[in-house]
């Protein structure tokens, strides 16, 4: 299968670069060179997005909040920005991943390579799991309580999925961190007390039941 990579930067030269790196290693690229022409490029149907923040027109953050209910595809970063706040703010917008400039090639393409094995193992599951009330779709990556169903960014599903195919085991915040991002959690785990919180509270606007419980100390999980 030829991946289809949508790659939105600025910086025309490092553009450039990245194009023909990935073009050689079978990928077919899409690019952009601003924020306006990344919404409209990302109606193509990439498979991932490779997002810089720091754009005129529109920033890579409005950009990722923009098109996520559009685009289910993963969407990672890349930006000079290494305080924990921009990591957690891009994370929180709805991106997967955050990748700091300068970076290696061979780690940016190992990134990517994880993300699509992801979701290529994603779609192939046909598996669902209930719970009270509570059905997950691990095949249409959808959460349902009773008939309505939840409007979870990409890593507030990706935790419900995570938990509830772990019944009864309880997992760290960084552990989660790093199932659902891929990435060592240290210094980004508060991202997911806040995806949490998010989650409880859309559950909570269809039933009391309580589903996911925090195991003080120790971390979240799954209750049977």
């Amino acid at each position: 299968m030829k991946y289809k990579l949508l790659m939105v930067d600025d910086d025309v030269q490092l553009l450039k670069m990245l194009s023909q790196y990935f073009q050689i290693k079978g990928y077919e690229i899409l690019t952009a060179k601003d924020g306006k022409e990344a919404l409209e490029k990302a109606a193509k149907g990439p498979d991932l997005i490779l997002l810089d923040v720091n754009m005129p027109r529109m920033d890579g953050l409005e950009v990722c909040r923009r098109i996520r209910d559009k685009v289910s595809c993963p969407i990672l970063f890349l930006t000079a920005r290494v305080e924990e706040e921009d990591r957690v703010g891009g994370l929180l917008s709805g991106g997967d991943d955050y990748i700091v400039k300068p970076f290696s090639l061979r780690e940016l393409e190992a990134r990517i390579t994880a993300h699509l094995k992801r979701e290529e193992r994603h779609q192939s599951r046909t598996e669902y799991r209930f719970k009270g009330d509570c059905l997950v779709d691990y095949a249409a990556r959808t959460v349902q309580i009773g008939e309505q169903y939840l409007e979870l960014t990409r890593l507030e599903y990706e935790i419900v999925e995570f938990l509830s195919m772990h019944p009864g085991q309880v997992f760290d915040r960084e552990r989660i961190y790093e199932r659902v991002c891929g990435l060592d959690g240290e210094g980004d785990s508060r991202v997911i007390t806040e995806l949490v919180r998010r989650i409880r509270k859309k559950m909570a606007a269809c039933t009391e039941q309580e589903y996911i419980e925090t195991v003080w100390g120790m971390g979240y999980r799954w209750k049977n």
